[in-house]
């Protein structure tokens, strides 16, 4: 039960080319998409999932063509979009009875069942019957999962899921996204590199609509061991060894910046050696693509 991605390609008739032969091989579990904003991710996901046409390539899911039989795909699809409407003067309760009637289960029994089921498991049967103009943000997102997962989908496709979240609220979700079966595909695909980390057994870094990196994440970060430096720095400094070094990421501690830079050998200068980590590979990948250039203080 494989998702297989064949140099997927979109520009956009603004003349934004968004995908650019993008090729994937997708096993069952939790597979992490990290990326920043504007990499792509979306408009990868919107693809997977129907919403709209690539220019070129195939995408196979288990038996199906997805490109010429978007029905079969959409039959096993759980999908939760970076945004999503819902009824705000409706309960959950009736929310969720109605998209599971979509998917196809009849039944009335059954589907109060199903629903009963799908509220507990995300966590909001006691507020069931309260307007979901009243829920949080995170209660919104967990409803919506719940939405994805009416129709017990075989792929399920979760997109910036935990933007925007308070710490309690994501870790809530990232654990429910962690107990949804191993037989099932679930793409995350974010630019939080803590939830790849946590959750991911494979991965890839999209960036400028092409893959810069894929595979196991501790694999990927064995690619950059013994390459990854530290030094603290005035702040005053920071750009002057902007220019000297490969700096890849930087973040101020009382006043003052950590520096972390790539380099093949130590580069002296006060510098040390740190173990990396997916958050090293992620902002190395970013700074070859930019040039080198690591572009905000993190």
């Amino acid at each position: 039960m494989t998702l297989r991605i064949d140099a997927i390609a979109k520009t956009y008739p603004n003349g934004v080319r968004a995908l650019h032969n993008i090729s994937l091989t997708i096993p069952p579990g939790m597979f992490g998409l990290l990326g920043p904003n504007g990499a792509g991710k979306s408009s990868l996901m919107r693809t997977i999932a129907t919403l709209q046409p690539p220019d070129s390539g195939s995408i196979r899911f288990r038996d199906v063509d997805v490109l010429r039989e978007p029905e079969r795909l959409r039959a096993q699809l759980g999908y939760l979009p970076q945004e999503f409407g819902l009824y705000p003067n409706m309960p959950a309760e009736a929310i969720l009875d109605h998209f599971a009637t979509l998917k196809g289960v009849v039944n009335p029994g059954e589907r109060k069942d199903l629903v009963a089921m799908l509220l507990q498991q995300v966590n909001l049967y006691d507020v069931r019957k309260k307007s979901v103009g009243g829920y949080s943000g995170g209660m919104k997102q967990r409803l919506g999962i719940a939405i994805a997962l009416a129709g017990s989908p075989k792929l399920l496709i979760v997109d910036e899921p935990t933007a925007g979240l308070d710490p309690t609220e994501r870790n809530r979700f990232l654990n429910l996204l962690a107990d949804i079966g191993e037989d099932v595909v679930v793409i995350l695909s974010t630019h939080i590199v803590e939830d790849v980390r946590e959750l991911c057994s494979q991965m890839a870094i999209i960036n400028k609509g092409q893959v810069v990196v894929q595979g196991e994440p501790e694999r990927i970060i064995d690619e950059v061991r013994g390459r990854i430096w530290r030094r603290t720095v005035p702040r005053a400094q920071t750009e002057a060894y902007r220019q000297q070094y490969q700096v890849i990421s930087t973040r101020l501690a009382a006043g003052n910046t950590v520096l972390h830079v790539y380099a093949e050998t130590n580069p002296g200068d006060g510098f040390v050696a740190v173990e990396p980590d997916l958050e090293d590979v992620y902002f190395h990948r970013l700074a070859e693509a930019a040039g080198g250039r690591v572009p905000v203080e993190a």
